[in-house]
């Protein structure tokens, strides 16, 4: 069993390997001492060598596999032993989600796929494979395919798209705060605003990309609910997970500016206010210009000024993520 001297597991897909090599070797009839080549079990599970020797490696600091000089790796325990080491497997099905997320936008994948093709380059088990497409089929970026293979949805990752995204929004959401539906919801404006007061405390330098866009889009949604109006809700929500995938794509390749992130959250507090004191109009008018301004900066377009934004007219503009 695992205790508090286990060895860090290594990152990457390296732990998901080595627990497939255990479940190799405790159900095909290994005995201790017998040798077992990189090769063989590349080919057995349908990965490359590398990732098969890293995991080796790390299963001998588990005591499952002992190595010399001459003769490679060798079994170390009996079967019964074996299958009581626990491997400590760090990646979630986000990090595979993202990381498949990534293939594709890279073009690594083609639109169809296959789980077989997913299992082979990514080091996974069918089960994780499964698990990762069904949640990208709920959200609309995959669908099985008749019969088998899977279909990739196309996701935001133009510069057009990313602008016809935000115009979107642009209608819906500051509508949405004038329908006569519309009613302030305490509760759900206590815990945004909570998210963004947190941010503004520090949560822009420790927390993730994730982290920081799901409290930006959680934001967004809230006051969107409040219409109570489930189509406008389904469509913010639809945009925002086709959002997600291209910005934290764009986030390993560039750096947010916090500053201009820490203005936005004051800006999404101030719309809080507004919208408990009833001034809906002003508020609906605010948030259209606080789209337009992201949707300028994303798509270098130009945007109309404010007196603020005037006023820091000499600022680069750089790319930040909501």
């Amino acid at each position: 069993m695992k205790d508090s001297s286990s060895p860090t597991p290594p990152g990457g897909i390296v732990p998901v390997v080595a627990g497939r090599v255990l479940e190799l070797l405790t159900s095909g009839g290994y005995a201790v001492g017998d040798r077992i080549t990189e090769q063989s079990l590349a080919d057995a599970l349908g990965v490359s060598r590398s990732p098969v020797r890293k995991a080796l490696q790390y299963l001998e600091t588990l005591g499952a596999l002992s190595s010399s000089p001459n003769r490679g790796f060798q079994v170390a325990q009996e079967a019964a032993r074996l299958r009581k080491i626990e491997i400590a497997d760090d990646e979630s099905d986000e990090a595979i989600y993202m990381r498949i997320v990534q293939d594709r936008l890279n073009e690594a994948l083609d639109e169809e796929v296959s789980e077989a093709e997913l299992m082979e380059r990514h080091g996974l088990t069918r089960m994780q494979v499964q698990r990762v497409l069904n949640r990208m089929a709920r959200e609309g970026l995959a669908e099985r395919k008749p019969g088998r293979g899977w279909l990739f949805r196309a996701v935001l990752n133009t510069v057009d798209s990313h602008r016809e995204s935000y115009r979107f929004r642009m209608i819906i959401e500051p509508a949405a705060i004038l329908e006569p539906t519309f009613r302030v919801d305490r509760a759900l404006f206590e815990k945004v605003r909570h998210q963004q007061q947190m941010l503004l405390d520090g949560g822009i330098e420790r927390w993730t990309a994730a982290e920081r866009f799901r409290a930006g889009a959680e934001f967004h949604e809230a006051i969107v609910a409040c219409a109570n109006n489930r189509f406008l809700m389904d469509a913010l929500r639809n945009v925002n997970q086709q959002r997600r995938v291209i910005e934290y794509h764009c986030q390993t390749n560039s750096a947010p500016d916090r500053e201009r992130m820490r203005r936005q959250c004051e800006e999404h507090l101030a719309l809080l206010a507004l919208l408990e004191a009833g001034e809906r109009m002003e508020a609906s008018h605010r948030l259209r210009q606080h789209l337009d301004v992201v949707r300028a900066i994303k798509t270098d377009d130009k945007a109309p000024a404010t007196p603020g934004q005037r006023a820091r007219a000499k600022e680069p503009a750089v790319e930040i993520h909501l």
